[in-house]
């Protein structure tokens, strides 16, 4: 269930860095893809890093208390963001000639 929550909040995060960000800005629907990749890449990572503790042991007993979903969604729309504005970065210096 948490995965999904990061899914979710990493295509806003995607989009709302997108909306920000209007140089890199890829249009929604790539923003919405790279920021599903980033808001679960980042969920994963915060995840090893130990960074959610408390949430993480809730969720792991099954329960999903507020503290496990607003990790999750901080978690997924962090990385969702930060992965779009770095890909969106990145896309202008890979298509120069």
């Amino acid at each position: 269930m948490e995965l999904i929550i990061q899914l979710i909040a990493g295509a806003i995060g995607g989009n709302a860095a997108g909306a920000v960000l209007k140089n890199q800005s890829m249009g929604p629907l790539l923003n919405s893809v790279v920021g599903i990749l980033g808001g679960g890449l980042g969920g994963q990572i915060l995840g090893m890093l130990g960074g959610a503790g408390a949430a993480d042991a809730a969720a792991a007993a099954g329960g999903l208390d507020i503290a496990s979903i607003v990790s999750a969604l901080a978690s997924g729309g962090v990385g969702g963001g930060a992965l779009m504005a770095i890909i969106g970065a990145i896309k202008p210096m890979l298509t120069k000639k």
